[in-house]
């Protein structure tokens, strides 16, 4: 694992300059990265890397070439069939210099060209410089494990890199806000793949490779989720024989490490199901780590201890109490652009506890979105019968959640239920729907956004309409599997395990189990009022009946309780301020009514508090502090 960067200059420039540019940028992500750096400077292109060495330890410095180094690769992340990929080139006549896997991808590229990706089974962002055509290769993972963002500066440079922070390092880059980014933070909690914060940067989306030559840039998609039948349906029983398979082969593949490696168990049914296989598969007992609160409502450790126990782990706890929200200042700077998970928090805090005894884990990841495991599914599956109300109904429902006061109970559900199959779901994930941003927006703030109101949404919409199988659910999955997966969850795992130098894998991702599971119709994963159906029914026998049917917790954290208490005083006097409320976006008049509602228990705001709160905590160190 590692952070990569780069930038290619339209004039030439000072080779000690690039080394020093290069050098600052490197430092800047260096906890992705502490056990070796690497730089490459050549006419007017600079590679540079941190390296978590994994495999390889000794031969895979980066960069690396190949055989007349007229290709030169930086890698962040991991190839897992690197040996099987090895020996098919080595008998097509390339010659390897070291045992990494990094070097199959450079040597992927010169026999396969930019269909290379196709070969590659893994996590993976990587840059390939090709000296004889001056052309730029980067790449992406299938599901977006791996971050890259890039840029072309004010001078025509291309800056690229791990980070969106190594990029505003290298300068000639505008820190203007994109408003409508912004406005999607506001709605989701989380700046979607299809926005950055800053206007002239960009995200490389997931499954998407872009080639830069000549001052210009292609992007081209080279996978995706697809949701189709077998030609041969399967029975319910060749299913979940399959599953099992599937996953223990992802398992499996994912041990490789010449260093220690353990696993998060939270004590839900993919993190348990994911250190079964690790049991089966490996001689020593499986290091495993996981988080509690104090507060039993959010506390999973009696089912992650049932698990250990059952597997028999090396087991480790941690205990997170609201003293470690100090911590968050430091997390706002890992993750660049404004976040608002606060599950954030103890991703971080067991992260750093199981750096100390591993550096590498296995995690359940990506579980909810393949299996239809959240159970906003069910909630939206239930509300599918409503949509079969008479029109004008439904125009009057909406009308009522428009005008009815924002204190009145029942206003938002009245307009949710009005909406569309698909507007209903994207309405119950939001954070600020259309109605609470008409109280929360100035007038200035709407006028800067210039008809991207509700961008993030419309973006959702049209995602969510590509699948057409004929059962919704499958809308809802591929809809999250593009936007919340790679944008929240695999964003806020990415960042919280590489501050503190740890590499996560997540079978479930695995895209051989994806694939199959794509298979499987969306009625044997949400199967009456049965979440996840399959997969429990495919896990029966190898992890404990009181894991698998047990409710659905969620890895979340006591944020009602933390504002209600220790937060309470810091959150007020920060959104109150009068630095926040000339950032003229927000009404505050609104702040305060959410202020007062949640202090008074008439409603819970935390979530809303705490997107607030981090929107200006973000502010104060990448607008304030530049």
């Amino acid at each position: 694992m590692c952070g990569i960067l780069g930038f290619i200059t339209q004039s030439k420039a000072k080779a000690e300059e690039s080394w020093a540019k290069l050098e600052t940028m490197c430092e800047l992500i260096k906890h992705r990265g502490p056990d070796e750096r690497g730089m490459l400077v050549k006419d007017n292109v600079a590679l540079g890397m941190q390296r978590l060495s994994i495999i390889d330890l000794k031969g895979g410095s980066q960069p690396i070439f190949n055989e007349d180094r007229s290709l030169a690769v930086i890698f962040n992340g991991e190839i897992y069939n690197y040996r099987e990929l090895k020996s098919r080139l080595e008998k097509s006549g390339h010659c390897f210099k070291t045992n990494s896997d990094t070097e199959t991808i450079v040597h992927s590229y010169e026999e396969f060209g930019t269909d290379c990706v196709h070969y590659l089974r893994g996590m993976f962002a990587f840059a390939i410089y090709d000296f004889k055509n001056r052309t730029l290769f980067l790449a992406r993972d299938r599901v977006g494990k791996k971050p890259l963002f890039y840029c072309i500066t004010q001078d025509g440079d291309f800056v690229f890199g791990s980070e969106l922070k190594v990029l505003l390092e290298y300068g000639k880059i505008d820190r203007e806000i994109d408003l409508a980014a912004l406005d999607a933070y506001l709605t989701f909690g989380y700046v979607p793949e299809e926005f950055c914060i800053f206007k002239n940067i960009k995200k490389l989306p997931p499954g998407h490779f872009l080639i830069y030559q000549n001052g210009q840039v292609k992007q081209q998609r080279y996978w995706d989720f697809v949701y189709s039948s077998d030609r041969k349906p399967k029975t319910e029983a060749e299913y979940i024989e399959v599953l099992r398979e599937k996953l223990k082969e992802a398992v499996k593949v994912r041990l490789i490490s010449e260093v220690p490696l353990g696993a998060f168990l939270s004590g839900g049914i993919e993190s348990s199901s994911v250190v079964a296989m690790m049991s089966k598969l490996l001689e020593k007992p499986v290091k495993t780590f996981s988080i509690g609160f104090n507060e039993d409502t959010f506390n999973e450790l009696k089912f992650a201890r049932i698990a250990a126990k059952h597997f028999q782990t090396d087991h480790h706890e941690f205990i997170v109490t609201p003293d470690f929200v100090k911590v968050v200042d430091e997390l706002v700077w890992h993750f660049d652009e404004p976040f608002a998970d606060s599950s954030a928090l103890p991703t971080y805090m067991v992260s750093k506890m199981a750096r100390e005894h591993v550096t590498v884990v296995l995690s359940g990841d990506g579980g909810d979105e393949l299996f239809a495991g959240y159970t906003r599914y069910l909630g939206a599956k239930k509300k599918k019968s409503l949509q079969k109300m008479p029109q004008f109904l439904k125009q009057g429902l909406q009308v009522a959640g428009k005008v009815l006061p924002h204190s009145m109970r029942g206003k938002y559900y009245l307009y949710n239920i009005s909406l569309d199959f698909i507007n209903s779901y994207i309405d119950s994930v939001s954070c600020f729907n259309d109605l609470r941003k008409n109280l929360l927006y100035t007038p200035e703030f709407k006028k800067g956004l210039n008809g991207n109101l509700g961008a993030g949404r419309k973006v959702y919409q049209e995602i969510a309409q590509t699948v057409s199988t004929g059962n919704p659910i499958d809308n809802l999955l591929y809809l999250d599997s593009k936007t919340y997966l790679p944008s929240d969850i695999l964003v806020k795992v990415d960042r919280m395990t590489m501050a503190v130098s740890l590499e996560a894998r997540a079978p479930l991702l695995d895209q051989e189990f994806i694939e199959f599971v794509g298979t499987i119709p969306a009625s044997l994963k949400l199967k009456g009022d049965e979440t996840k159906y399959i997969f429990k029914k495919a896990m029966e026998g190898v992890v404990p009946k009181e894991i698998l049917y047990r409710k659905k917790q969620g890895f979340g954290v006591p944020i009602n309780e933390w504002i209600n208490a220790q937060l309470k005083d810091q959150i007020t006097e920060i959104l109150n301020d009068k630095r926040t409320a000339q950032r003229g976006y927000f009404k505050q008049k609104y702040i305060k009514t959410l202020l007062e509602e949640h202090n008074k228990g008439r409603r819970d705001q935390s979530a809303a508090l705490w997107t607030l709160w981090m929107l200006e905590l973000w502010h104060r160190k990448f607008i304030d502090k530049a």
